[in-house]
């Protein structure tokens, strides 16, 4: 390696040494983007509501369910694009900070997945169908007990919140890297942050 090819300080490298290390293809950053804003907006809908009158209430739900669809099928389509086309990154760190970086990017997918399976299970469990943009699902199953009902209400609730606490810790640690240490991260992502 010259002179001219040493990364600056700070400078994120990939595991080949060369620098920068680019970013992720255009499909795979639009897919993390748009799963950003399912999650947020997904999270918003459940958590105001209840502040709503009925008719408003409704319509909020619905779009919850809908929306909540609708990530759970960018979630498959991010795997499938990930395993088979996406552009492959070389972890953001090594040790104990590359090892929890690589957990926390799959305890995403693992619980995103979770959370749109509890939420089927949360609807069809009270005996109400599921509702896709107007399309009707109704439920596959046998109501559970209210105890039952509620338990899987409790636990579609600190799914979602889990959710949030590490999507909230994610973002923390991108803006950490890209105004802090500098060091190209957040580029991999957002590549217009580049320009």
């Amino acid at each position: 390696m010259n002179k001219t090819d040493r990364p600056r300080p700070g400078e994120f490298t990939n595991t080949k040494g060369t620098s920068p290390a680019g970013s992720y293809d255009s499909v795979s950053i639009a897919l993390h983007w748009l799963t950003a804003v399912l999650v947020v907006v997904q999270f918003l809908l459940a958590e105001f509501w209840d502040f709503f009158n009925r008719p408003t209430r409704h319509e909020m739900i619905t779009a919850h369910m809908s929306f909540g669809i609708l990530l759970g099928t960018v979630i498959v389509v991010r795997i499938l694009w990930r395993v088979a086309y996406g552009r492959k990154m070389p972890s953001a760190a090594s040790g104990l900070a590359g090892a929890a970086a690589q957990f926390v990017h799959r305890a995403f997918y693992v619980l995103l997945a979770m959370q749109v399976v509890l939420g089927f299970i949360l609807r069809w469990s009270g005996n109400e169908a599921m509702s896709f943009f107007g399309l009707q699902l109704p439920p596959p199953f046998a109501p559970f007990s209210k105890a039952g009902h509620e338990v899987v209400d409790q636990f579609h609730n600190i799914v979602g919140w889990t959710i949030i606490v590490l999507a909230f810790g994610h973002a923390l640690f991108a803006i950490l890297h890209h105004y802090v240490l500098k060091d190209g991260l957040l580029k991999r992502m957002a590549p217009a942050l580049g320009r």
